[in-house]
C-alpha cells in the first residue's frame, strides 16, 4: 500500500510537467528558437522533477532537455503563441 502512496503523487507531478513542457515548448519563431526554449524548459522541469520525487536531478533535467528539445521541434509557429 505504502507504493501506490508514493507512486500517485509522482504520476500527478510528471504529468503536470509534461502539460508544461508542452505548452513552453513552443515559444520560438523558428525550429530552432522553439527546439531551444523546450530543452531549457524541460531541463528546469525535468530537474525539478527529479528532485521533488528523489530521482536522479542529472538525469531528470538530461530527460527533460531531450523530450523539450523534441517537442519545440515538432512544433509549429502558429501552434502555441504567446505574443
Amino acid at each position: 500500500m505504502h507504493t501506490r502512496l508514493t507512486k500517485t503523487p509522482r504520476l500527478l507531478t510528471l504529468s503536470a510537467i509534461a502539460a508544461l513542457t508542452l505548452v513552453l515548448a513552443g515559444c520560438g519563431s523558428t525550429t530552432g528558437e522553439r527546439a531551444a526554449s523546450g530543452a531549457g524548459v524541460g531541463a528546469a522541469v525535468g530537474a525539478g522533477a527529479a528532485a521533488a520525487t528523489g530521482g536522479d536531478v542529472t538525469q531528470g533535467a538530461a530527460v527533460g532537455a531531450g523530450a523539450g528539445a523534441a517537442t519545440g521541434a515538432a512544433t509549429d509557429e502558429d501552434d502555441i503563441s504567446l505574443d
